[in-house]
């Protein structure tokens, strides 16, 4: 009898231009492995990338994604008759001025002894003040596949944090706290100091990038044979920009790709083969410093869509025995 293998998809969050950057990635893949990345076994999302799992769990198609990100709207499939206004929906390439104010004295107050076991980048979410922007169109979206509850579908994970506990929140997950579909994808998205937090229940929510920003080892231990990272603040292949904010970016990059390397091995060491894929010279051009411009989008997903598919083709190992797909 022949053997299943079982997949996992991670899609990370980068903002408007990141999730632009996974979808032509998704087209990639699919091309390249001849697979329906809707059949995976499990998918974690966190922040851009739990729209995109969330919508792929509710059974929309990549060339539907790939259709949607260029043309704002579909004729036919879950999502036909939607208009996203992708120039609008995320409130601006820029936040608004935000609350004054400590965004979580709860949480700093919670783990006060204890702060050195958390992300720093869940701390620091803390010390930012409470952003003003808006989910709602991201919410709307998520509302039109899925209306209420949970996709039909098990293995989709969407990951926020606890604002008031700092504890990272895997809804959809036996034991997670509870919530709706569309609720759990815009506390995912919501940027400490560019968005309101979500409230679900009593207790309020932010990206699940302030604890990392792929999660991927939540997917350790889930008896899967191959795992596809899409990492849009990951990158193998840096470039060497002059502007002075370009340059803090990539720096931040520089510190993202080594946790996710480090979280690839504990995944690996489960017995997953892990496969990484982060944009290269050719698509950080593309982006520029800041991943919410969204006049940039267009020549994103195009750029991806030709670069992840050379990438694909031609992986390096990770110095644990993995491969990475890098794009350049």
């Amino acid at each position: 009898m022949t053997r299943v293998t079982r997949r996992g998809l991670v899609l990370g969050g980068g903002g408007v231009l990141g999730a632009a950057w996974m979808v032509g990635a998704l087209q990639a893949l699919q091309d390249e492995t001849g697979v329906d990345v809707r059949d995976f076994d499990a998918f974690v999302g966190t922040s851009a990338g739990s729209v995109l799992v969330a919508l792929l769990g509710a059974g929309v198609s990549v060339e539907d994604l790939v259709t949607h990100e260029r043309e704002g709207q579909l004729g036919s499939g879950p999502l036909a008759g939607f208009h996203f206004d992708y120039e609008n929906a995320s409130g601006g390439d820029r936040p608004m001025r935000p609350r004054p104010g400590l965004g979580s004295r709860e949480l700093l107050i919670r783990n006060a002894r204890t702060l050195r076991q958390l992300p720093p980048t869940a701390v620091l979410s803390a010390f930012l003040p409470e952003g003003r922007g808006n989910l709602a169109a991201v919410g709307a979206l998520i509302s039109h596949v899925v209306p209420d509850g949970w996709v039909a579908r098990e293995g989709v994970t969407v990951v926020a944090l606890d604002y008031d506990t700092g504890e990272r929140m895997p809804f959809g997950r036996p034991g997670a706290w509870p919530a709706a579909l569309p609720d759990a994808v815009m506390a995912s998205c919501a940027i400490p100091g560019w968005y309101q937090p979500v409230r679900i229940g009593d207790h309020r929510f932010i990206d699940g990038g302030a604890w990392s920003s792929t999660n991927l080892d939540l997917l350790a231990g889930q008896g899967l044979d191959e795992i596809f990272v899409l990492a849009p603040q990951v990158s193998f292949d840096a470039d060497t920009p002059t502007q002075w904010a370009t340059r803090l970016e990539r720096q931040w990059r520089a510190r993202v790709t080594r946790r996710v390397i480090r979280e690839v091995a504990t995944v690996h060491h489960q017995g997953s083969e892990v496969t990484v894929l982060g944009p290269g010279q050719a698509d950080l051009e593309a982006f520029g410093g800041n991943l919410m411009d969204v006049s940039r989008r267009p020549v994103v997903i195009e750029t991806s869509l030709r670069t992840s598919a050379l990438a694909l083709r031609d992986p390096a190992p990770l110095p644990d025995g993995n491969d990475y797909r890098d794009v350049g």
